[in-house]
């Protein structure tokens, strides 16, 4: 059984008087100890399926419009949507914890760091009696020098890297069953990036942990995701293995985001990009959201055309755990 399952979740967000679809038909499952990766360019509704999976999505101006989010729990599954905001503040932090990528926003200038992680576990694991040396040993577990003194720490005492490390202690507080890493290398150098790539991979190992690991970088997804879902305007346009969607793309989307990446060796005068821009909820096209900007479709003949730019496009699956949004894969319409 998955430890997550997420079906048909499609979220809408009210904007000047009208609901729009910021997420449209989403459904994935993930697995004990595995690292799902979600790729896509900025406003394809990543960090909002992320955020639904904790119902952290404020109602208005969300809504949660269709779908249901399944956590297992010894063998029985809840409704996150279902669920009373009682039992909504045991999963938050203490089943499903989070990361961002900006540590400078997220933690509290005013309070050290120790007291911030300490409040974590002051309301997840109120039966530990020795708090601060469990903050300690968390420091310690992230790779942070000298924990004991910078327990007492306050974030603007601390480089990027050193913040990042301290919302993953804060995120490990609690024993979390899933991390979600929201861009947790963004605002890092690369050095500092490896590390904490480094420390992900040996929490994985050490806890089997779940992560569910969001991002713009396909090198990181390469190196570190087991299964990676493609995200554009709201949809999830392919699903596969890793080794599988970077060796053989089928939607025209993930081909253009491949492509491009730069390659060591290529010389290149200029960069290859892909045209246009990610439609607005209030502009989605009716039939393929990829359409205007879909290289493939502007090849085939008008009346071919005219299905991609019509017809809703229905998920299909290719091969076994790999899926796409393209009716061109089977050469029919939806």
């Amino acid at each position: 059984m998955p430890l997550l399952s997420v079906e048909k979740l499609s979220i809408d967000f009210l904007m000047r008087g009208s609901w729009l679809p910021a997420v449209s038909d989403v459904s994935f499952s993930l697995a004990k100890g595995e690292v799902l990766a979600l790729v896509g360019e900025s406003g394809c509704g990543k960090s909002v399926t992320c955020l639904s999976l904790a119902k952290l999505l404020p109602e208005p101006p969300a809504r949660y419009a269709s779908g249901s989010i399944l956590l297992e729990d010894k063998g029985k599954t809840s409704d996150v949507l279902k669920l009373h905001p009682r039992e909504l503040r045991k999963i938050r932090g203490g089943r499903i914890a989070y990361i961002f990528q900006e540590p400078s926003v997220s933690l509290n200038p005013v309070f050290r760091i120790g007291e911030q992680i300490a409040e974590a576990i002051e309301l997840h694991r109120p039966e530990l009696e020795d708090i601060r040396g469990e903050v300690v040993a968390l420091l310690r577990q992230v790779g942070i020098s000298e924990p004991e003194r910078r327990v007492d720490a306050y974030p603007h005492e601390m480089s990027g890297g050193m913040q990042q490390r301290v919302m993953i202690a804060m995120a490990l507080a609690c024993k979390p069953e899933i991390l979600v890493a929201d861009e947790p290398t963004t605002a890092l150098d690369v050095t500092i990036q490896a590390q904490i790539l480094d420390l992900l991979r040996k929490l994985r190992s050490e806890t089997e942990m779940a992560i569910i690991l969001v991002t713009h970088n396909l090198g990181l997804v390469a190196d570190l995701a087991d299964r990676v879902i493609v995200m554009y305007a709201g949809h999830m346009v392919e699903s596969a293995p890793v080794e599988k969607l970077l060796s053989s793309p089928l939607h025209p989307y993930t081909q253009a985001l491949l492509s491009a990446v730069p390659k060591l060796g290529q010389d290149t005068e200029k960069l290859t990009t892909i045209p246009g821009q990610v439609p607005s909820p209030a502009n989605y096209p009716r039939g393929c959201r990829f359409y205007g900007r879909c290289a493939r479709a502007e090849a085939l003949p008008e009346k071919d055309q005219k299905i991609c730019a019509e017809e809703p496009q229905a998920w299909r699956e290719a091969s076994p755990g790999h899926g796409c949004r393209c009716w061109q894969l089977h050469g029919e319409k939806s």
